[in-house]
């Protein structure tokens, strides 16, 4: 090689930053650390800071996920819509880190809450749809990262996007004609517009409004007049409002997992989310 081009090429690896390993990302809820993980596949694992059996809508940091955000490249979350104590750990502790807001991303299907507050629904994740429009963002901030990955974060957002296409096809097989139902709180807007689920009432208006009496007295009787047979309750949340509601009815709630609190974390776990959801609300038909 001569000798100026080889002295060029010398210095230009010198000038570049060397990383000592992939990227160090922290995502905020599993279903977004499994796509994370679907996009970083084969070069390294993100770390979760909602653990899945805990509600999004109110968690107190442990020091070890503090110090996850400190060491933190990259933070991926949905929002402070959906986990607004987030937010001031994000800015104090994950200073220097690149921080990647999904809902506000021009790619995101944002529906407003239907509680009237005109706010955003933060459940987006819930939207096969969105999650396919995502992975090739989340692909593109690993690429600024850490460049000499790039054509393998791009391959890799591409096979999931066509793993989470083939899923929600299954999932829309599986959900036509499923039955009206009922729910511990409003999270599934965007799965119910995606597969043309009919929600009936829920035990609590919003994420943050604990249910009255009289409100718990219109649901039971929604229940009843409808003929409403399919209630689901969540692992995040304490079942007893709706149990109080359900007495009488014979109707056994079934979970419904908006997290995925029994599935394994990082990649495919997804996929294993939505086809689990619509399972549960599949399985659950009169009579």
């Amino acid at each position: 090689m001569p000798i100026l081009p080889a002295l060029a090429a010398i210095l230009l690896l010198l000038a570049a930053p060397l990383r000592a390993g992939p990227p160090r990302v922290v995502a905020d809820i599993p279903p977004v650390q499994g796509l994370v993980a679907d996009v970083m596949a084969g070069i390294g694992t993100p770390e979760v800071i909602l653990g899945p059996a805990a509600s999004p809508h109110g968690f107190s940091l442990r020091p070890s996920q503090a110090r996850a955000l400190q060491e933190a490249d990259l933070v991926i979350w949905i929002g402070p819509e959906l986990t607004p104590w987030l937010a001031g750990p994000i800015a104090a502790l994950a200073g220097d880190a690149s921080r990647l807001r999904l809902l506000d991303h021009p790619a995101t299907l944002r529906l407003p809450l239907r509680d009237g507050s005109g706010g955003a629904d933060p459940h987006a994740w819930l939207d096969p749809e969105n999650a396919r429009a995502w992975l090739p963002v989340i692909a593109a901030e690993l690429a600024r990262i850490d460049p000499a990955n790039a054509r393998r974060y791009g391959a890799n957002a591409a096979a999931a996007q066509a793993r989470i296409g083939r899923a929600e096809a299954k999932v829309a097989r599986l959900l036509a004609g499923a039955p009206p139902y009922v729910a511990m709180h409003d999270a599934y807007q965007y799965f119910e517009r995606r597969f043309g689920l009919t929600l009936i009432g829920t035990v609590a208006a919003g994420d943050a409004a604990p249910p009255g009496p009289a409100r718990l007295a219109r649901l039971r009787a929604v229940i009843r007049d409808r003929g409403v047979a399919c209630a689901f309750r969540e692992p995040q949340q304490n079942p007893a409002l709706l149990e109080t509601v359900l007495e009488g009815s014979g109707i056994v709630p079934r979970v419904l997992d908006p997290l995925g609190a029994g599935l394994e974390a990082g990649q495919g776990s997804y996929v294993a989310l939505i086809e689990g959801m619509a399972q549960t609300i599949a399985g659950c038909a009169p009579g």
